[in-house]
């Protein structure tokens, strides 16, 4: 048994920092992440931990300066939301195209313009394709779970790649709830000491990073990176096991909740899947077969997985907290839809936004989800592919909204 504690998932991240102990830390603070700056700022500044902290201008800089650090050849991490995510795009592209096995917590928070500091999963979203593994937690102990085992994918032999560990903002990332640390020793044990590969300091071994790469060989760079993400699927699978060994607590690449027997579900990131789950205990209790599919790793994607865990589904929505203006719906959506093609019994589908710019979802709007589920299953038609979850105006409008509270309401 660890020690119990009560805090917020910025807290929780800051405390996996502080036992993992990186070499070096630079970060920039921004709403809603601050806190895990400040308070690992705290531990450098009392002594508790050794890490080299730098205080940068930018979050530009701040990518800029973990990866010569990683790429020198020591244990390199840092944090981020929103704007500033955005702000170090550039350099994610290079993080991930050097193979520097970087961890960056990332608190969840939704992109400008309108400003709003508030959670959705638009930043990290619009990253989905730089080269990072991404993985998504739902509450504090999984964000403090997921970064310690971040450490050991990041920097497995066969992966070599940066590692975001993503939380919803403010709903995790300043919410407090009860959780376990681990001992230090268990969690130094656990992550074991940095072996650098290739490190740019070996003047015995020269190497060359950030070299010019045209049509000669960039093709073959960017190929090795996506096999690297390839096997990243099974490493994240090893590590979640031997992490289970160790804390009675498991988390693979994604997670079921009444699903086996299920004929209608929802699939979702993030901390929403919690208020889902209250909902699929309700149907649950009324005989109706609802069943939830969280998905924790987004990259790499688990294609065949999900393919085998949906298709017996009569109906399946997913939800994405971010939209993609222009596409056939949200980034998570999209996916889900191609991975369920080739499969010769598919569910039918529908994809519904939701959450945007902080915006709250409650059990009555995720009951009405369910709710046109129902509908497909008994009428055999797919009104509307994508919807607008809880917006005012335009698709799925306020007055359709106000009907359908209320009946989910009634069957509760």
């Amino acid at each position: 048994m660890g020690k119990l504690i009560a805090a917020t998932g910025n807290q929780a991240v800051a405390q996996a920092m502080r036992q993992i102990d990186p070499h070096v830390v630079a970060a920039y603070p921004i709403t809603p992440q601050t806190d895990v700056v400040e308070e690992f700022a705290a531990f450098v500044a009392d002594g508790v931990v050794a890490t080299e902290f730098v205080p940068v201008e930018s979050e530009h800089s701040s990518m800029s300066t973990v990866i010569g650090a990683s790429a020198a050849g020591v244990r390199a991490m840092t944090a981020t939301s929103s704007q500033g995510l955005a702000l170090m795009w550039e350099m994610l592209y290079i993080a991930a195209g050097l193979r520097l096995p970087i961890v960056m917590p990332v608190a969840n928070r939704a992109l400008s313009a309108p400003i709003n500091i508030h959670g959705d999963q638009s930043d990290t979203m619009g990253a989905r394709d730089s080269g990072w593994i991404q993985l998504y937690c739902k509450n504090q102990q999984e964000a403090y779970d997921t970064l310690i085992q971040a450490i050991r994918i990041a920097e497995h032999d066969s992966v070599r790649l940066p590692v975001m560990v993503c939380y919803d903002g403010f709903i995790v990332s300043h919410s407090l709830a009860g959780m376990e640390l681990l001992e230090d020793d268990q969690v130094k044990a656990f992550i074991g000491k940095h072996k650098a590969l290739h490190p740019l300091l070996d003047t015995k071994n020269p190497v060359t990073y950030g070299p010019l790469a045209l049509f000669d060989y960039y093709f073959e760079f960017r190929r090795q990176l996506v096999e690297g993400m390839a096997r990243a699927a099974n490493v994240i699978e090893e590590v979640a096991e031997e992490y289970a060994r160790l804390s009675g607590r498991y988390y693979g690449r994604y997670e079921k909740y009444n699903m086996d027997d299920a004929e209608i579900g929802v699939l979702v990131l993030g901390s929403a899947a919690s208020t889902a789950e209250v909902v699929v205990d309700e149907l649950r209790a009324q005989g109706v077969k609802a069943g939830l599919l969280r998905l924790r790793s987004f990259r790499p994607f688990p294609k065949a997985e999900l393919a085998r865990e949906l298709s017996h589904l009569k109906a399946l929505c997913v939800l994405d907290r971010a939209d993609s203006p222009g596409a056939l719906g949200g980034p998570v959506g999209v996916e889900v839809r191609s991975a369920l093609l080739e499969s010769a019994k598919r569910p039918a589908v529908i994809n519904g936004i939701f959450g945007l710019g902080g915006r709250d979802t409650t059990v009555d709007l995720i009951t009405t989800v369910y709710h046109r589920l129902m509908k497909i299953v008994d009428t055999g038609t797919v009104d509307e592919p994508l919807f607008y979850l809880g917006v005012r105006g335009g698709n799925n409008n306020g007055r359709e909204l106000e009907a359908a509270i209320p009946q989910a309401r009634a069957t509760r």
